[in-house]
């Protein structure tokens, strides 16, 4: 057993001068994890495997530059509306609103400069806890979304290997809002010669969301039964990937799917996934209070982005599982919403637990 332990240091400085800081927490088994705080990432996490032995299973960069430069949110906190808004626009309260368009004509989490692409403000740091929280207020109109919106990110490591972040917001004028982690996972280690396709996915989700070829989802929920997207009994994520019959594969080169995990937003977090590497036994246990997981396979990595450990990342590589409200929910009406009024606190708690096969 080690000594828990929270250090806050100097990751870089912005274009603009300003400072970006490092927050790493270590707690008495050795896990540790960093957050920065440009995008609220999440940078690192180093789990045991059933040896023990330690690896770095969430992909991301050393450097500063690196972050700047690449567009993969990797361990970033994207929002204001995480997902993607069908043409970048919306109408709330009769008035149409435009936000950028900047995926295939359709708006990406937050837009061009989202929630990932600011330097957010550490406002708390509690060795105890071993908690970190940061803050970033997005102004009326930031990105042509409407109203001022106050957010905090509450990154905390627990004893028992588990880490969570908690989302909140407030706002001054109804908007839209939903955010999320957008870690991609890889729990042989990040670096290590094996990718994420062989690894077991359990979703606890009898429906999916199937999409257009834009990846906008048509309003239809789809049973899983009988299909590439059943993952209600753990599978390899491979066994169906390569399917190029199935056009919902073909429209998103892969996974790039909202499983209905329910329909509203749960009172407690619950679990949504569970992902197992066979070759290395660790295991995480995903637990939110959201009724969407977004599951992406990491489709579009070409081998011209290195990671930490300098190996450069190949199309399934790691994967994403993003817990949220429906992708266009401010477009379909028949989606939970993503609504929030003055007076009301939005909030995302995403739970990942960290274990190995043998149960230690």
């Amino acid at each position: 057993m080690t000594r828990s332990k929270l250090s806050r240091e100097y990751f870089g400085t912005l274009p603009n001068g300003d400072s970006v800081e490092a927050i790493t927490l270590i707690n008495a088994n050795g896990m540790r994890v960093r957050i920065i705080s440009y995008g609220a990432v999440l940078q690192s996490v180093y789990v045991p495997d059933a040896q023990g032995r330690f690896a770095d299973v969430t992909t991301g960069f050393d450097t500063l530059d690196a972050y700047l430069a690449h567009l993969h949110y990797f361990g970033s906190t994207v929002g204001r509306i995480a997902n993607r808004i069908s043409g970048g626009r919306f109408t709330l309260e009769d008035k149409e609103y435009q936000v950028p368009a900047n995926d295939a004509g359709n708006s990406l989490h937050g837009g061009d400069v989202g929630f990932d692409k600011v330097n957010w403000t550490v406002i708390a740091c509690d060795e105890v806890a071993l908690s970190v929280t940061l803050s970033h207020i997005s102004p009326d109109g930031d990105q042509g979304y409407p109203g001022n919106l106050s957010v905090t990110a509450t990154y905390q490591l627990h004893a028992d290997n588990a880490l969570s972040v908690r989302y909140q917001a407030t706002k001054d004028a109804p908007t839209v809002v939903n955010l999320s982690n957008h870690a991609y996972w890889n729990l042989g280690g990040e670096g290590g010669a094996h990718d994420a396709m062989d690894h077991l996915l359990t979703i606890h989700a009898a429906h999916y969301l199937p999409v257009d070829a834009t990846l906008i989802p048509t309003g239809e929920r789809r049973p899983v039964a009988d299909t590439a997207f059943d993952f209600r009994i753990a599978k390899p994520i491979a066994k169906h990937i390569g399917d190029v019959a199935d056009a919902q594969l073909r429209h998103g080169n892969g996974y790039d799917h909202n499983w209905v995990i329910d329909e509203v937003v749960t009172q407690q977090p619950r679990p949504l996934a569970v992902l197992e590497d066979p070759i290395s036994g660790r295991t995480m246990t995903l637990l939110s209070k959201q009724p969407g997981l977004q599951f992406y396979s990491g489709n579009f990595f070409d081998g011209s982005i290195a990671g930490k450990s300098g190996k450069r990342y190949q199309m399934g590589d790691a994967i994403a599982l993003e817990p949220q409200m429906f992708p266009d929910a401010p477009n379909q009406h028949d989606f939970p919403s993503v609504g929030l009024n003055p007076g009301e606190r939005y909030e995302n708690s995403i739970i990942w637990q960290f274990g190995t096969t043998t149960g230690d």
